[in-house]
């Protein structure tokens, strides 16, 4: 909005002029976001205490878990509020790319809503039956990886996978792009609501990967600093980096109330949302090996479930009972049983966030 409203003006005064450049949009909608979720944030969480929308832990977690009985959630819906707020104030809102965005903030937004506005206000215990998440999440995933890859002219390079590891190759998908890329959008979203189970944890796992994202996009909507890494200049990767800008604040907002121990939980509202948001932010740059390197807490959360189910199913037909993998599925809970602290075993996934994210920029050279 600001840009539209105030980039016109710099014919008449250069002062305006800054509102064409991506870095200073971007700290704008890092400031906003970030300003904004810590202004809104408590009288948020107070309207979520008096509307009762609280959570309910359920059995099958661990036993330390029954105090966080009562603590307000669908505090995701601050994340997307403040995400759409700063975005809408900073960015291009013609850019086709963006628009992409508000379509799956709004969409995963809502199906994560309507999952916690059953559990927490019609009392619920299951929320949106899983076949309708997938459907939803499904659903924008065709949607929008139809829209790219039949909205361009050059196929080839949309459905193009590029090797981070190894330069100038790629793995040509051609018409299974599709698949994969809605598999991606879905798989991610389970995966991030997945990792949600800790104070903090999903939270600052995802501020992480979206900088490594918000890096590569700004590298990428750059023409000669990615004429001089070898990478493909995106237009579009500009406008993405205000969004992801207004992300990470908005995320590091949020976990002013969402850490140990926890005011407010973020709920389906965010977690569904924002999974979907990274991976659609990594198709459209181009990206989704290198997203799954940075993101690779979200793949060991969803791999321990898989494998935990698996393993206990075929024990069972084979040996009359189930045996387990680990303790508990997803990984923290495992960790958890193990004797970590709550808070140990966050700042030790974050410290791997940080590390999986350097190893996927490091690859930039490589190339």
């Amino acid at each position: 909005m600001l840009y539209h409203l105030l980039f016109p003006l710099a014919k008449y005064s250069i002062v305006f002029n800054v509102f064409r450049y991506v870095t200073f949009r971007s700290i704008g909608a890092f400031i906003t976001a970030l300003l904004f979720t810590l202004i809104v944030g408590p009288s948020f969480i107070k309207l979520l205490k008096r509307k009762s929308a609280v959570e309910t832990i359920d059995e099958d977690t661990p036993d330390r878990h029954r105090i966080k009985s009562g603590t307000p959630t669908m505090g995701g819906l601050i994340i997307l509020v403040s995400l759409m707020f700063a975005s809408l104030l900073w960015n291009n809102l013609t850019n086709s790319a963006i628009l992409m965005m508000y379509l799956t903030t709004v969409w995963l937004g809502i199906f994560g809503f309507i999952d916690d506005y059953l559990k927490n206000f019609v009392k619920s215990k299951k929320g949106l039956l899983p076949k309708y998440k997938l459907w939803g999440q499904i659903s924008i995933g065709l949607l929008l990886t139809l829209a790219i890859y039949y909205g361009g002219s050059d196929r080839m390079g949309v459905s193009a996978l590029q090797i981070p590891f190894l330069k100038n190759i790629y793995i040509q998908l051609g018409i299974f792009f599709i698949p994969f890329v809605v598999l991606l959008i879905a798989g991610t979203s389970n995966a991030v609501n997945l990792t949600d189970g800790l104070d903090g944890l999903a939270a600052g796992t995802l501020a992480f990967a979206s900088v490594g994202l918000g890096i590569m996009a700004y590298l990428k909507g750059n023409f000669i600093i990615a004429d001089y890494l070898n990478l493909e200049f995106l237009p579009n990767a500009g406008e993405l980096t205000v969004f992801i800008s207004a992300l990470v604040g908005t995320l590091i907002g949020f976990l002013w109330f969402n850490s140990y121990p926890a005011q407010v939980f973020m709920g389906d509202t965010g977690s569904l949302a924002l999974g979907g948001i990274l991976a659609v932010i990594s198709v459209l740059l181009k990206e989704q090996i290198f997203f799954m390197i940075i993101g690779l807490i979200f793949v060991a959360e969803t791999m321990s479930v898989i494998i935990q189910r698996s393993w206990f199913k075929w024990t069972k037909r084979k040996y009359g009972a189930g045996r387990r993998v680990f303790l508990m599925a997803p990984l923290h809970h495992h960790f958890e049983l193990k004797g970590l602290h709550e808070t140990k075993i966050v700042i030790r996934f974050w410290i791997v966030a940080v590390l999986l994210v350097a190893v996927g920029l490091s690859t930039l050279k490589l190339r």
